[in-house]
């Protein structure tokens, strides 16, 4: 996992804040200083902030877990649907759909409706039915597949939410708080950093900014999936030769048995014996 770089994050235009009208009082911690009515972010806690994010999405995803990326604003989707895909993790970037986590029962339904409609479609019958059945069909199975595509494989609640701009998601924050599951994000100077477990100072609304900073928590992750799958081979070495050990250990002791019941058994003394009998006469 690289490090971040000042003069990357400075590039990018992660300090760049909303006007000082918009600023919600509870981000003065991370604020630098208010240029022509603009404030400025500090990127020095950013780093601080982005590299603590880093670590514990690192563990969740060595530990197997899931993590779900949300964003649904222009000039995230497409940044986030990259990354989220490149690391394998699921993502929303068309709509929240409400009770997603609260009510993840329902969503699980629709996306066994889903599979159902895939499977009618690949049935030989299909192309029987009418074509305005056809139809009706494949829209509804689009529009399941634009709100639920890539969620489809989550068979569980996820164990860590990636946010991009709380504002707008603040129906996923919520529903995330009310479960207690962690809760990453990109936090801008009109945002409450207090809502988020893990809140990282920086521009939320340019392309630029929010791939700069996926780009350092997806690293962290693809580095957690590496350890994940090392600890997997060398359990599995482990367990091999352990195996390998107790078919040693088994073999040998039928030959030791074999052994031991082969040798000849020791002749008693006949002469003592005999002499014993005179001495008693």
């Amino acid at each position: 996992m690289n490090e971040l770089k000042f003069e990357e994050l400075l590039e990018a235009g992660c300090h760049f804040g909303h006007l000082k009208r918009k600023w919600n009082p509870k981000m003065a911690p991370y604020i630098f200083k208010e240029h022509n009515g603009i404030h400025v972010i500090d990127l020095q806690k950013t780093i601080v902030k982005a590299d603590e994010a880093a670590a514990a999405l690192k563990q969740i995803a060595r530990s197997g877990k899931k993590v779900l990326f949300v964003a649904t604003k222009k000039q995230a989707k497409e940044v986030v649907a990259e990354m989220a895909k490149s690391v394998d993790m699921p993502f929303v970037t068309e709509r929240w759909p409400g009770g997603m986590l609260t009510n993840f029962a329902t969503i699980r339904k629709a996306v066994k409706k889903m599979n159902a409609l895939d499977q009618m479609m690949n049935d030989k019958d299909f192309n029987s039915i009418s074509k305005r059945e056809r139809l009706q069909v494949q829209r509804e199975r689009a529009k399941l597949d634009k709100n639920l595509g890539s969620i489809a494989d989550l068979n569980r609640l996820p164990s860590a939410l990636f946010i991009v701009d709380i504002n707008k998601e603040h129906i996923a924050v919520a529903e995330a708080r009310r479960l207690n599951i962690p809760t990453f994000a990109l936090v801008d100077t009109n945002t409450n950093p207090n809502l988020i477990d893990f809140p990282i100072p920086a521009n939320d609304d340019a392309s630029k900014s929010i791939a700069a900073i996926l780009k350092h928590m997806c690293e962290a992750i693809q580095e957690g999936l590496n350890e994940r799958m090392l600890d997997k081979d060398a359990q599995a070495e482990e367990a091999a030769e352990a195996d390998a050990q107790a078919e040693g250990n088994n073999e040998r002791k039928p030959r030791a048995r074999r052994q031991r019941n082969n040798e000849p058994k020791a002749e008693e003394p006949k002469a003592e014996k005999a002499e014993e009998t005179t001495q008693a006469e």
